[in-house]
């Protein structure tokens, strides 16, 4: 079986799907312990110096910019009116295939509404739409799972 054909079936096997993960009660206040992928492939980053971090990549649809920003695991980052929460990163060994897979939990602030939570779930740098983020303003996505050098990362505002 081809490393994709796991992925998908890791990606199905992790909860509910797509569409599940984006529509959680409104009651949720913290999101549960991510459950990995059934990959036998991935694992967590190694330690090193550095912090573990997701490098993601944002998308205002309204204003057609781009950007890229580093969310450090177990910790909150903004995007214009999303909290993005790293629970775990992971990457394949190194005999397979490139991969990065990030848990993320994403809650918009909309100002004078009530928070929403929008997506919990495994997202995939390989394949996005497996997983994506579904909203109006803003697309999010996973580009690698990394260790971040030096002082705190850069993060978005």
């Amino acid at each position: 079986m081809s490393v994709r054909a796991l992925l998908v079936l890791a990606a199905l096997g992790a909860g509910s799907g797509a569409a599940a993960a984006q529509t959680p009660p409104a009651s949720a206040a913290q999101s549960p312990a991510p459950a990995r992928p059934a990959n036998v492939n991935l694992r967590t980053i190694p330690d090193g110096p550095g912090k573990r971090v997701a490098e993601l990549q944002g998308l205002d649809k309204v204003t057609a910019r781009t950007q890229r920003f580093y969310a450090p695991v177990g910790e909150q980052t903004r995007f214009g009116t999303l909290t993005i929460s790293v629970g775990d990163c992971l990457v394949n060994v190194p005999e397979a295939p490139p991969e990065s897979v990030a848990y993320l939990t994403i809650i918009d602030h909309k100002p004078g509404q009530a928070e929403e939570k929008l997506f919990a779930g495994w997202m995939f740098a390989s394949t996005p739409s497996l997983s994506a983020l579904d909203h109006g303003v803003y697309d999010v996505r996973v580009l690698a799972c990394t260790m971040a050098q030096g002082s705190a990362p850069p993060s978005s505002r």
